[in-house]
């Protein structure tokens, strides 16, 4: 298996949620925000939600392209199997109510089948919810800014994806 491509995005998970999607996926879906909730990464094949514990510690969102998906590593948290198709080649990284985060060119538009994988997401989470306790009304302005880009670990979310075949055609009368 050879690796094609790596995208890593830093990203904040605006009510808690990182967005995956194409360029012209523009609208959301509910079910898929609430099955992230449980799964951690859910989507409805167009985009993806990844489900932080936390609101407001940036976290990292790697993208990598192979030829063939690789094994799962042992130190992953979490996991779960994603496709995801770009009929625009290009997938746009969104931070839920903080606008995108970054957009990327795929290799080639067409559907993209993987895993999602995760690590740190509840150290992230142990620490977020510390440092809110050590919080008092005589802390300094920007100790919570500077709690947060202080953190020790850095949550990371990882999309291993391999391209399977080209996207579904349009149907005109859905334009």
């Amino acid at each position: 298996m050879a690796l094609l491509a790596e995208h890593n995005i830093t990203a904040t998970p605006g009510r808690r949620v990182v967005e995956v999607y194409d360029a012209d996926a523009y609208l959301g879906d509910e079910a898929a925000l609430d099955a992230a909730e449980t799964q951690v990464v859910a989507g409805n094949g167009y985009h993806l939600y990844l489900f932080s514990l936390q609101p407001d510690m940036k976290v990292q969102v790697t993208i990598r392209i192979w030829d063939t998906p690789p094994a799962l590593p042992a130190e992953r948290e979490g996991h779960v199997d994603i496709s995801l198709e770009s009929e625009t080649g290009t997938l746009v990284i969104g931070q839920l109510d903080r606008g995108p985060a970054a957009d990327l060119a795929l290799p080639r538009p067409g559907v993209y089948e993987g895993h999602a994988w995760w690590i740190n997401r509840q150290a992230a989470a142990d620490y977020y919810d510390t440092t809110l306790g050590q919080l008092t009304d005589e802390s300094p302005d920007g100790w919570l800014t500077e709690a947060w880009n202080s953190c020790p670990v850095t949550e990371r979310y990882v999309l291993d994806l391999a391209y399977s075949r080209e996207p579904e055609p349009v149907d005109d009368e859905d334009v």
